[in-house]
């Protein structure tokens, strides 16, 4: 039976729930604070360049992407090769992260007495409570490889501190193999000879984006809405009706739906949801949102004496650099820079750099140069800066976040055909947004 939805928020897990519910015959109205929908897909076409804002890429290892793909009519396109090549700080030079047995025993990014201490991974047995990221790796793998190859992962995914990620909620499949199989590299190994991962060091599934990039994909799903997508519209009172339908109101004007969805970062949803159901405690509005700068510059490649061959290095933070990390968009997609230049995206700021929020853009721009021209071996100066500043980047699944979700949950429980569907839970990829929206589509019909 066709059933109505108002769905508040139309960043990527807003339309994409909207998308699927549409795809099953349902009536879905959008409404989205921005005056453009897609939340943080955002791509910029300068001076030859095509610059992401947000994201650049994601993996295709969820099934609900070839799924929304194939119903859009649209097509990705996949990283080069040579993006498997990943690099890490150590040192003051950057080295390839190993990617099998052969080149990690080689590897200068690990110490003998790392890599000796990593054989012993298998005879450790599993925690007995809720672990940081930062306490289980080190557990399980030893100092070493926490400070050169988890840290700046996640430094790079969550521009977190793995001292206050929960390993449960932001790294589950890493967790889940201590919990199936006792241990990470037996883990590993059965899932190989199963099929279900690649192998290899990076993760499973192939990196891609878009012609146009990933804010193609946004814009293809905000077309197929027409009117039903309404931008400008804060929506500052949501309320269940007598007959048990839901309206979502901006000032005088009004929605209304059998059901609705909210897929607005967590502190927004904890403003609107207050009126109606006490004990939440704060419990959305705590999840910290840290500020990130993406620093995108351009370069000739006669100014670039580093090769570029990868996907970007990671620098962690033992190092005392302040930049995260740096992408190399023109080495992994074609048409990301003129024929005669590269492409750098550069990150700045994080949980762990909360005073990047009182720098200006130049300064901002002088510290990443200074930290990375040693590194590549740049000379001169950038033919193209573009900054991207987010306030609230990334959600951050500390320690509690579960529990946290659980009594969310058990609070909405009391608001039939109210639901929450965003990236501060169950993943804050791209792929797992579109993948959770499948999944509450499928659920609501």
């Amino acid at each position: 039976m066709s059933r109505s939805f108002v769905i508040l928020g139309a960043g990527i897990s807003g339309l994409t729930t909207a998308w699927f519910l549409k795809q099953q015959g349902h009536e879905v109205t959008l409404l989205e604070a921005r005056d453009q929908a897609g939340g943080n897909l955002r791509t910029l076409h300068r001076d030859g360049f095509l610059i992401e804002r947000g994201p650049n890429s994601t993996l295709n290892n969820r099934p609900a992407l070839d799924l929304l793909f194939n119903s859009l009519k649209i097509s990705p396109i996949e990283a080069d090769k040579t993006s498997k090549k990943r690099y890490v700080l150590r040192d003051g030079q950057i080295h390839p992260l190993p990617m099998g047995p052969g080149a990690f025993i080689s590897t200068p990014l690990f110490k003998s007495a790392g890599k000796w201490r990593l054989l012993l991974e298998p005879f450790i047995g599993r925690a007995d409570h809720e672990e940081s990221v930062a306490e289980f790796v080190q557990r399980r793998l030893g100092r070493e490889f926490l400070d050169y190859a988890i840290n700046p992962f996640v430094s790079g995914v969550y521009a977190g501190d793995p001292d206050r990620l929960s390993v449960r909620a932001a790294t589950a499949k890493v967790y889940a193999l201590e919990q199936q199989y006792r241990s990470m590299f037996i883990g590993m190994i059965a899932k190989t000879l199963s099929g279900k991962h690649s192998g290899g060091a990076g993760p499973s599934g192939s990196m891609i984006s878009f012609d146009q990039g990933m804010q193609q994909l946004a814009d293809c799903l905000a077309d197929a809405f027409g009117e039903s997508l309404h931008t400008g519209v804060t929506v500052d009172r949501i309320e269940r009706l007598d007959d048990g339908r839901w309206q979502a109101s901006a000032g005088e004007r009004n929605w209304q739906a059998d059901e609705l969805i909210m897929t607005l970062p967590a502190a927004a949803c904890e403003t609107l949801l207050a009126p109606l159901t006490s004990g939440l405690d704060n419990q959305l509005a705590a999840i910290e949102y840290p500020h990130v700068a993406s620093v995108s510059l351009g370069f000739k490649k006669q100014q670039v004496e580093h090769l570029l061959d990868g996907f970007g290095f990671l620098i962690p933070r033992c190092t005392g650099v302040e930049t995260l990390g740096v992408l190399f968009p023109s080495s992994i997609f074609p048409n990301r820079a003129p024929d005669d230049s590269h492409l750098l995206t550069c990150f700045i700021g994080g949980s762990l750099n909360p005073e990047i929020d009182g720098i200006d853009d130049e300064q901002i721009v002088q510290r990443v140069l200074q930290d990375i021209r040693p590194l590549l071996g740049i000379q001169g100066e950038p033919s193209l800066i573009e900054i991207s500043r987010w306030p609230a980047a990334i959600p951050q699944y500390q320690l509690g976040h579960l529990q946290r979700l659980e009594a969310i949950d058990a609070k909405l429980a009391e608001l039939p055909g109210l639901h929450l569907r965003a990236n501060w839970r169950d993943g804050i990829s791209v792929a797992d947004c579109v993948q959770n929206g499948y999944e509450l589509a499928q659920k609501l019909s």
